[in-house]
């Protein structure tokens, strides 16, 4: 299988090493990745300054890597309509493991997940994957990177939907302390939204985000819930924002009969 890494906490990140040193055992691994930390980054992409790239020599046992000074939604992006030859394109594009979890609404910040989504994108499968832990134990990121590579061959027996990625969240146990996985939906808000201020040598505020991990009770079911129950979380998610359910009710009160020229041209000129 050939496979694209990349990440939001670099190349010389733990998460990435292990996960590339795992699977490029058994596949053929391509990475290209930030060439610094990019965390919270969100799905962004650079429009109004150049991209470098610079491709180094292979590491982590791949068979091709790049640094890039673009966010993570540029490594990919890049890497599939730049970088990668027609006979190098992945099967599947993987993006972490990320240092510290993205659960519930906090994964619309995180690059991690952006750069598994920019993929989705670009109609290929993609997976982001997570370590619940803040504590860069080479230990956890091993036991998380053999977990995908035993995955891996699981996704082949499902028809991976389109405009979706898995969201996966380890926990930071070795392998045989983890009490299994559970398919989950998104939870709530894995982090205060607390910041400190403080002064500067003159005088003046500035503010760190320093938000806490919540005790807030999560319904059985959601990623967080699994979390800490010690599970690996799979939640499915899409980039497809439409909120159908609604669309009905928002037809009978604003084009009520078919009529929807209440407002514009039309109306202007009855």
């Amino acid at each position: 299988m050939k496979i694209l890494i990349s990440n939001d906490d670099g190349i010389t990140a733990e998460g990435i090493k292990a996960l590339a040193q795992n699977l490029s055992k058994e596949h053929e691994v391509y990475i290209v990745a930030p060439d610094r930390e990019r965390s919270a980054a969100g799905h962004s992409l650079t429009l109004h300054s150049p991209i470098r790239v610079e491709e180094l020599e292979p590491q982590y046992g791949v068979k091709r890597s790049w640094i890039t000074n673009g966010t993570p939604g540029d490594c990919v992006k890049i890497a599939i309509c730049a970088l990668l030859e027609k006979n190098e394109l992945p099967d599947i594009v993987i993006s972490g493991i990320n240092h510290g979890p993205n659960l519930g609404v906090d994964i619309l910040y995180s690059g991690t997940v952006s750069c598994a989504l920019e993929a989705a994108m670009l109609h290929y499968p993609a997976i982001a994957v997570s370590l619940a832990s803040m504590t860069p134990d080479p230990v956890y990121f091993n036991a998380s990177a053999k977990f995908i590579c035993r995955f891996l061959p699981k996704i082949a027996k499902i028809k991976f939907p389109k405009k979706c990625i898995l969201n996966i969240n380890t926990p930071a146990l070795e392998e045989e302390d983890v009490a299994g996985v559970e398919i989950t939906h998104l939870g709530t808000k894995m982090f205060t939204d607390e910041y400190d201020k403080r002064i500067d040598p003159r005088g003046k505020a500035y503010y760190w985000m320093a938000g806490e991990l919540t005790s807030h009770h999560e319904e059985d079911g959601s990623d967080i819930a699994a979390l800490r129950a010690n599970r690996v979380s799979i939640t499915p998610v899409t980039f497809e924002m439409t909120h159908k359910e609604i669309m009905k009710e928002l037809e009978e009160e604003f084009c009520k009969g078919g009529k929807c020229s209440w407002y514009g041209y039309d109306a202007y000129n009855k």
